[in-house]
């Protein structure tokens, strides 16, 4: 579960707490880039909040190598703790500006999931949808906010007319909100796993 721009892992991981139970496990990797939230130049950030960001297009290509890398490293961490006979199920999950981390990482990583689920945010063109794409041995959710500043109607229209000309299968869930999680939409997700 990758959050979105100017959040931290803990708070991103306190809207996953209805589904958490004895039956999965979740785990929200935080952004390698700290930074704080109210722009605050030296002198005291005692007051400031802080927040994180996946990349910038500073060094863009060595920061996508490095988030890649990081998240390979934390799933082969997580699985070596597995069973080699449970073979989980494994759904990953964008938020905003995760989205793209979570895409990349599966396109150019080692990693596979069997669900990816991009809320509020879209897959990045640099992301290859042909067939034999890594990113298509997911079934892919794409879910919306009815009133998300972000991933705006024509966006979403943009995306999905893109996946249906790389034919690649996916479904997009809406709900009543704008660019944040949605409980009843976690718990659909969830339940539908």
């Amino acid at each position: 579960m990758c959050h979105g721009y100017g959040e931290l892992a803990q708070g991103f991981l306190a809207n996953f707490e209805p589904v958490a139970d004895a039956s999965r496990t979740i785990i929200a990797p935080e952004a390698l880039s700290r930074f704080y939230l109210d722009g605050t130049r030296g002198g005291s950030h005692v007051a400031s909040s802080v927040g994180a960001t996946w990349m910038t297009r500073e060094d863009r290509d060595h920061e996508i190598a490095d988030q890649v890398s990081y998240l390979d490293t934390l799933y082969d961490v997580v699985m070596a703790g597995v069973a080699l006979d449970a073979a989980p199920r494994v759904t990953v999950l964008g938020f905003s500006q995760g989205v793209a981390t979570v895409c990349r990482w599966l396109d150019r990583g080692r990693t596979r999931a069997h669900r990816l689920v991009c809320w509020g945010g879209a897959i990045p063109d640099d992301v290859a949808l042909a067939d034999g794409s890594p990113i298509r041995a997911s079934a892919l959710s794409l879910v919306v906010g009815s009133r998300d500043v972000y991933a705006t109607p024509d966006r979403v229209a943009q995306q999905e007319a893109r996946l249906r000309a790389a034919g690649m299968p996916f479904r997009t869930l809406g709900f009543v909100g704008g660019h944040r999680l949605d409980d009843a939409t976690i718990l659909a997700l969830a339940a539908a796993a």
